[in-house]
């Protein structure tokens, strides 16, 4: 009985994302990015789960990818392309932009099969996780949600979703080692990079709230790099 508890928690992260799926074609952008929260609280819990119970399958693993899918790639690029249609129109051509925003989708199946099939990856990623980035495009909405209004015509640019859809999947797939949050034990100095990742993401969420989270991804990335080159 206790093999499938994992694989119910990971039903619970897919339910989430389908109705993330409907908020965010709702044009309900504030509630999807919570379900994206949801799923993401899902994702973990279902792989600590594993772990403590020590069991494993490989159906959990693919069942896994497919839920990752629907929350963290279809969720997200529904709701750049809500945001899409939000943006005032530059021309003809930013109406066809729009559909870009499904890039984001393609580049996270890309990257949850890669994923699955590198062996690379057993204690550490290859390029940015799928939920990393489904919480980096939540953000926007939130940002604009938050209504300070300082940011919201750069968010509300085609181009800029545009080129914020197409940069984001490269992240999804770039050749880049990046640190995972999986704790083989506490101690300092072989979590030293860790430890400063969660302190100041936390310190981060306290002082800006969604805008943190591009800043957080931002200090993730170099904070990976700096890790692996001093690792050589």
């Amino acid at each position: 009985m206790k093999k499938h508890i994992p694989n119910a928690i990971t039903c619970l992260n897919l339910f989430s994302g389908c109705i993330g799926v409907t908020f965010a074609f709702s044009n309900d952008l504030t509630l999807a990015v919570y379900f994206i929260v949801i799923a993401a609280l899902f994702d973990f819990i279902d792989g600590m789960i594993a772990r403590v119970l020590h069991v494993y399958s490989p159906m959990g693993k693919e069942l896994d990818s497919l839920a990752d899918m629907i929350s963290f790639g279809l969720l997200p690029a529904a709701i750049v392309y809500q945001l899409f249609l939000q943006a005032p129109q530059v021309g003809e051509m930013s109406e066809y932009l729009k559909f870009s925003a499904f890039f984001i989708a393609m580049f996270s199946a890309l990257r949850l099969a890669k994923f699955n099939i590198d062996p690379r990856q057993s204690d550490h990623f290859i390029g940015l996780p799928v939920p990393a980035n489904a919480l980096l495009v939540g953000s926007l909405p939130m940002i604009i949600s938050a209504g300070s209004g300082a940011l919201d015509a750069y968010i509300l640019n085609p181009f800029f979703l545009f080129v914020f859809s197409i940069g984001t999947g490269f992240l999804l797939v770039m050749e880049v080692p990046l640190i995972s949050l999986k704790f083989k034990n506490f101690r300092l100095q072989e979590n030293l990079y860790r430890y400063i990742l969660l302190g100041s993401s936390i310190l981060l969420i306290l002082l800006l709230k969604f805008v943190a989270i591009p800043i957080i991804i931002f200090i993730y990335i170099v904070l990976s790099i700096i890790q692996f080159t001093r690792m050589r």
